[in-house]
């Protein structure tokens, strides 16, 4: 476990950090490592067929992702007032909304997931597949959903760590059952969703083990689980809006999802492989943003104001910094990195995924200060204007798709990205500088009482 309120911000949160991202780059490598094994064992339409369904994935486990991550702003807040009973019954409550959530979302996704991928004009010769796929996902939303609490409530406590290794395991099975149920049982598109889902499962378990053994801390007893209907609304006016901030952005993705699907199978393929590649070039500024997130919350709970301040411009100033120099490696090397996914012998699609990095990955440093800002309003337990800002994104999506798709084709399509998070950045950026402000006179009023 790591104290955050003590020590030097910028390196706390580049310790921090360190691990994170390699945990979140084990994490992004289970899709990565589908769609690459999809792709080059199955064939093109497997991988517009597994491309195809991410926008609805994302919309569904995004929101059980937002929810979790937002569940364990109040813990990290207890843990940083020194207050570990509220941590164990913070955790009691989580578990309970957990599982209530997971229940919903599975019943819920399952059922919609045929008229979902008509709604949005699926591709007849991947509709299938898409199904295939996207139905084993949901039936494992629990195990994501589970994986996501455990990892959260130990990075609350300042542990970054443990998470990466469980990922590191998990992931190297998942990349082996991959081939296995692929290959070896011949499970077709399907079979990557397996693979994956019981890689989650494996880490959840890892991690509940883990806390049962090592995490006194998070050793909760009955009484930590006791139904209580204010501590579950507590944590629900945190979780729900950070799961619905995912899911606003993810409607977007949809929208934008159907516009794409009308363009053909080359498309959505270009989209699939320079997706992925876009997902494992902006670790380093998620990453960031999640540590903000916790060093925010634990310090606004030890009411160390100034940390914060010093904190967040510093996180800024080397996210946007390394996120400008990724941009430029991802668009010189992109034609490479997209043939791994599908080889060299599709130059229209790798053409189109081209077009994609040279939008979105120039936008890269725009990203890296959304992720910041609103993480950071979100560890200081702000929810409405993170959430306004992903309307804002939603609007900017849905404009590209719905007036830049068809006069401009796949650039319109590409476009889509950057807009949204430019105004998304202008909404976060006035609350930001109104926080701030916030945040000093406070450093201020404490530091007269102390004097």
């Amino acid at each position: 476990m790591r104290n955050l309120t003590i020590g030097k911000p910028l390196k706390l949160i580049v310790l921090f950090t360190i691990p994170l991202l390699i945990g979140n780059l084990f994490q992004q490598l289970y899709s990565f490592m589908d769609a690459l094994i999809v792709g080059r064992t199955i064939g093109k339409d497997a991988l517009a067929a597994v491309g195809a369904t991410s926008s609805i994935v994302f919309l569904i486990i995004g929101f059980a992702q937002g929810t979790t991550a937002g569940l364990s702003i109040l813990t990290a807040q207890a843990y940083g007032a020194h207050d570990y009973r509220r941590v164990r019954r913070s955790f009691g409550t989580s578990i309970w909304i957990t599982v209530g959530i997971s229940l919903i979302l599975t019943v819920a996704a399952v059922t919609m997931t045929r008229p979902l991928l008509t709604v949005m004009q699926t591709p007849p010769d991947i509709m299938d597949g898409s199904i295939a796929f996207v139905r084993v996902i949901y039936f494992g939303i629990i195990a994501s959903m589970s994986f996501n609490l455990l990892s959260n409530m130990l990075r609350a406590l300042g542990d970054s760590r443990t998470p990466l290794f469980f990922l590191i395991i998990a992931t190297i099975i998942n990349i082996v059952l991959d081939f296995w149920f692929i290959l070896g049982f011949h499970s077709g598109v399907a079979g990557a969703g397996y693979a994956t889902v019981s890689a989650q499962v494996i880490a959840a378990l890892l991690c509940w083990i883990y806390i049962r053994m090592r995490i006194p801390l998070l050793m909760i007893r009955r009484r930590d689980l006791r139904f209580d209907w204010h501590d579950i609304v507590q944590h629900l006016k945190v979780g729900l809006p950070m799961g619905f901030q995912m899911s606003i952005i993810a409607i977007g993705a949809v929208i934008l999802q159907v516009m794409l699907n009308t363009l053909g199978t080359n498309a959505v393929a270009a989209y699939t492989a320079a997706g992925r590649i876009d997902q494992l070039a902006t670790l380093p500024s998620a990453s960031f943003g999640v540590a903000m997130a916790t060093f925010a919350a634990q310090n606004l709970g030890a009411k160390e104001y100034g940390r914060i301040r010093r904190g967040v411009y510093q996180t800024l100033m080397v996210n946007v910094g390394l996120s400008a120099v990724l941009g430029v490696v991802i668009i010189l090397f992109s034609k490479p990195l997209v043939n791994l996914f599908l080889g060299p012998n599709q130059p229209a699609v790798t053409a189109l995924a081209q077009t994609y990095f040279h939008f979105n990955a120039s936008m890269y440093w725009l990203l890296a200060i959304l992720f910041t800002i609103r993480n950071l309003l979100q560890g200081l337990g702000q929810t409405l204007v993170p959430t306004v800002a992903g309307f804002f994104e939603l609007g900017m999506r849905a404009f590209a798709a719905i007036f830049l798709v068809v006069p401009f084709g796949f650039a319109g399509a590409s476009a889509a990205n950057p807009l949204a998070w430019f105004g998304s950045v202008l909404v976060l950026v006035s609350s930001y500088v109104r926080t701030m402000r916030r945040i000093r006179q406070q450093e201020d009023e404490l530091a007269g009482h102390q004097d």
